[in-house]
């Protein structure tokens, strides 16, 4: 009896994992191509289930402020094609700042579309791509507003 016991713990510990991971996006790919004259695109990938990826992709004219603002748009265009544009977010702004000799990318966004905070704020501490790191702030200051919105799918 207790090894069914033991069977129905492992099954339950199972879906509670399987439901976790459902519960938020996961990062998957980011790529980041400049041209010879001065274009780039960023390409940003998440994954929600294994198999299930959305996508975003920003292209611009290369510059230091905006290769990060370009990262944060490519991870905003994959967010809003991930809520089927229920939620919309719109880029405030993308700043690095040196801190505790790292860079951190904060990003501020404001959110349309769920009764959650109008406002939000992420950051990233990265020691590399400062691109790359302004997606992943805009990942953590949407993980909240994206929550409850699988929650409520």
């Amino acid at each position: 009896m207790s090894s069914h016991g033991t069977n129905n713990s492992e099954h339950d510990k199972a879906a509670a994992a399987a439901v976790a991971g459902r519960e938020r996006l996961r990062f998957s790919d980011f790529s980041y191509d400049r041209t010879p004259a001065g274009r780039v695109t960023c390409h940003v990938t998440l994954e929600f289930a294994p198999g299930e990826l959305v996508f975003g992709q920003v292209s611009g004219q290369a510059s230091p402020a905006g290769d990060t603002r370009l990262g944060a748009e490519a991870a905003i265009r994959a967010l809003e094609a991930f809520t089927d544009q229920a939620i919309r977010f719109e880029l405030v702004g993308v700043k690095v700042v040196r801190a505790f000799d790292a860079n951190v990318v904060i990003a501020s966004l404001i959110q349309h579309g769920d009764q959650g905070p109008e406002r939000l704020l992420g950051c990233y501490l990265t020691d590399g791509d400062l691109v790359r790191g302004a997606a992943l702030a805009v990942l953590n200051a949407t993980n909240r507003v994206l929550t409850n919105f699988i929650v409520a799918r």
